[in-house]
């Protein structure tokens, strides 16, 4: 609209202008050179206006003369640039599709035609890395380090193939430098974090968190609870040797992560050496709210040293109210209660384990309460440990395929920080659903919880009495075995006929002969 506003308003100050100027007529004259040129003004001003459109043609002609060697050579280039760009593209295409020779070849291509560009260089390493050139990679990444735009690529192309050959210090240091030129690259960071924790360097790893805390790198949950691992573990390193400084730390840890369960148990177990029983139980407490933890148990029980046995079993009471009989608190209250000789409260309160999902965890204990009872090596103590070994694992802490009884900051596989997740571990092969009966059991019905076993009855053993031998000249004929006396409730039939306790002999036929093994024997020969 304003480009049509203006054109009209210079339309109307050119027709102004020749209507003023055929009212005011004038003559223009001119001379040079003894020459007197004499016009009217409005031929003089269509002369004017004819001159400076031909020296413009004229200028512009010369201009482009004068310009053409340079934009031949631009537009060269520019072909160049194309051919480079597509042969770019047809060798990121290779890349992705796994074609090694056709990766290569059009990274020769995009980098003859496009020289140092970045992608170009990218291309070639990418190209060398799927075809096993790794010096060929280690190349091209090293000439992305020399520009500044290319720094950090170069560095992480440098990084991954350090960690490929093993080299874990040099890679360290490539991500060390990465992280100095860009303070927010994530890899170059997380890298850095890695190996502090992979030196139990705790200190500096807190640093590289607060630093990709700043730097949003990461969200608030995740940093708190990178922070509450890392001052986990350097507390347990300090428990030793600095119990105030590891005190300090494992209360930070349990502010920034109540459910944390490591942080819990060191901060309940150094207060309880303080003597400070009521933050130590609370502490325990609001960690057992959150999640019921053997460990946490194994505190809570051990908070005032010297406590007799009626005492333990009355706190870990107390654990199964908070958590609303937990199986946790079940497995609590019967070790408690097998120490204080509570046979029957014991088994009482594994019953319903028992009955609803048994585990290894709960046949184990059941098998030490008969030991205990009934010294080591009883039946029903047997039978106990023969159902663990076909019942479901207990939870624990796992990692990477790492299956572990104590926690630990980082897995072992990955070097990964905060890795270990308390769940229970998969099953690798799959096992009998049922426990295998014992060899005097009735096998189990398919489905329902398996009973727990009868009473052990003491049965005395019967005494065999041995016939005489034979004399040597006359063979005697098979002695009957005596009948045994049969305790009552063995379950043997009394009313067998007598010839059921007959023993009878039993011949074995000799084995036959082999072809291969009696050379000597005469083979059937074969009728044509």
């Amino acid at each position: 609209m304003w480009r049509a506003l203006a054109f009209l308003a210079l339309l109307a100050l050119a027709a102004y202008g020749a209507v003023w100027l055929a009212d005011h007529p004038g003559v223009v004259s001119v001379s040079w050179g003894g020459v007197d040129v004499a016009t009217s003004l409005n031929a003089a001003l269509v002369g004017v206006l004819v001159l400076a459109v031909v020296l413009g043609f004229l200028w512009s002609l010369a201009r482009g003369v004068l310009r053409l060697p340079r934009r031949m050579r631009a537009s060269s280039h520019e072909r160049r640039r194309t051919r480079g760009f597509e042969a770019l593209s047809r060798g990121m295409v290779a890349v992705g599709s796994g074609d090694p020779a056709a990766a290569r070849r059009h990274a020769g291509e995009a980098e003859r035609l496009l020289g140092s560009e970045p992608l170009a260089l990218l291309l070639t390493a990418q190209a060398a890395q799927i075809s096993g050139d790794r010096a060929g990679a280690e190349r091209a990444f090293r000439r992305m380090t020399e520009a500044s735009e290319t720094r950090v690529l170069g560095l992480r192309g440098l990084f991954v193939e350090a960690r490929r050959q093993g080299d874990e210090a040099t890679a360290r240091a490539y991500a060390a430098e990465a992280s100095r030129l860009a303070p927010g690259v994530s890899w170059a960071n997380e890298a850095v974090m890695e190996a502090q924790c992979a030196d139990r360097d705790w200190a500096g790893a807190l640093e590289t968190v607060s630093r990709r805390a700043a730097l949003g790198l990461a969200d608030k949950a995740a940093s708190r609870r990178q922070r509450a691992v890392l001052l986990t573990a350097s507390a347990q390193e300090l428990e030793a040797g600095d119990p105030e400084r590891a005190l300090a730390q494992a209360r930070e840890a349990v502010r920034l992560a109540p459910d944390l369960v490591p942080a819990a148990v060191v901060a309940g177990r150094l207060l309880s050496r303080r003597a400070e029983l009521k933050k130590a139980a609370r502490v325990i407490e609001a960690a057992w709210k959150a999640g019921p933890h053997p460990d946490l148990a194994r505190v809570y029980l051990d908070l005032r040293p010297g406590d007799s046995s009626r005492d333990r079993l009355a706190r870990a009471e107390t654990l199964a109210r908070l958590s609303s009989w937990h199986p946790e608190a079940r497995f609590a209250i019967a070790r408690a209660a097998l120490e204080a000789r509570e046979f029957g409260r014991a088994r009482d309160v594994l019953q319903p384990l028992l009955a609803e999902s048994p585990t290894q965890r709960a046949y184990l204990l059941m098998a030490e309460i008969e030991e205990t009872e009934h010294g080591r090596g009883s039946g029903r103590a047997r039978e106990w440990l023969s159902r663990a070994a076909h019942a479901p694992r207990d939870p624990a802490w796992c990692a990477d395929g790492i299956v572990s009884d104590r926690w630990a900051p980082i897995s072992p596989v990955s070097g990964r920080l905060d890795a270990f997740v308390w769940q229970t571990p998969p099953e690798l092969l799959a096992g009998r659903s049922q426990d295998l009966p014992l060899p005097d059991e009735e096998p189990a019905p398919a489905a329902g919880p398996l009973p727990a076993p009868a009473p052990e009855a003491t049965v005395p053993r019967p005494v065999r009495e041995e016939a005489p031998r034979p004399a040597p000249a006359a063979a005697a004929p098979p002695v009957a075995a005596q009948a045994a006396p049969t305790p009552a409730g063995n379950g043997l039939d009394t009313s067998a006929p007598p010839f059921a306790a007959t023993a009878t002999p039993v011949v074995f036929p000799p084995p036959k002969p082999k072809e291969d093994d009696a050379p000597f024997l005469e083979r059937p020969r074969r009728v044509v």
